[in-house]
């Protein structure tokens, strides 16, 4: 397997943002880390081998950059403009930076990305395919939050409204609509152990995207399945089987 640690500069962040890349052909996915934060966190925790098969074979490369969630959504000294500047610089940075960065290294200035996450990398992945449907053609979640409420202590302007899936996507109408239709969520999620909160967001979620008519697909798994990686793993190389056929 091709693997590579990449240094990218972010204008918008200050500072480089480690980057792991997996994989030398096919579909590029960009994989947000849970709440960690970590580049290496896929590899770490076993995700790049259980998807071996399908790197090795060219069907997908994985694009695994940091984030700086430890000081957004997570920190919870810092007054709520610092945590919603910090998530502000990070976007900019995945679209006008990493995204660029990404398709470059396809050879293509416009192919279409797909996204996953687990946990609030689950989030970061449905918020960013909501967001940027013409970038994002396809995000698979599991076990993610969709209400930043959550993460805000209750409070809500319209920076935390708009970077909250549970409540914009309501609101989405007319043209608003009709462009988020050009993606497609998988929310994944256990009913076992830790998996509160979560749970709930995820089939909310899923039945507001249902009835938006915004593609989508709620997979629950059954009541065994944890907030860990080993049912992860499970979900998405499941996932990843139904859209990319090995050899």
């Amino acid at each position: 397997m091709r693997k590579r640690h990449e240094r990218i500069h972010s204008p918008q962040m200050g500072s480089a943002v480690h980057l792991w890349c997996y994989g030398h052909w096919g579909q590029p996915v960009l994989v947000f880390p849970s709440a960690a934060g970590f580049a290496h966190e896929w590899d770490a925790q076993g995700m790049v081998d259980a998807l071996a098969p399908f790197i090795n074979q060219g069907k997908i490369k994985l694009y695994c950059p940091e984030s700086n969630i430890s000081r957004s959504w997570t920190n919870k000294e810092a007054p709520m403009a610092v945590r919603i500047e910090s998530h502000k610089r990070y976007e900019a940075f995945i679209m006008q930076t990493l995204v660029p960065w990404i398709r470059a290294d396809c050879g293509s200035d416009s192919i279409r990305l797909h996204t996953s996450g687990t946990s609030l990398g689950g989030f970061f992945a449905g918020l960013f395919a909501l967001k940027y449907p013409e970038v994002f053609a396809y995000a698979l979640c599991m076990s993610g939050r969709y209400d930043l409420t959550e993460f805000t202590e209750g409070f809500c302007n319209s920076d935390i409204y708009f970077n909250s899936p549970l409540s914009f996507v309501p609101g989405l109408e007319g043209q608003a609509l009709q462009r988020v239709r050009q993606t497609h969520l998988t929310l994944v999620c256990g009913q076992g152990l830790w998996e509160e909160g979560c749970i709930e967001e995820t089939i909310a979620l899923g039945r507001l995207l249902q009835s938006k008519h915004i593609p989508n697909y709620l997979d629950i798994w059954g009541q065994d399945v944890r907030h860990d990686w080993e049912w992860w793993r499970r979900q998405a190389v499941h996932h990843m089987s139904g859209l990319y056929k090995l050899a």
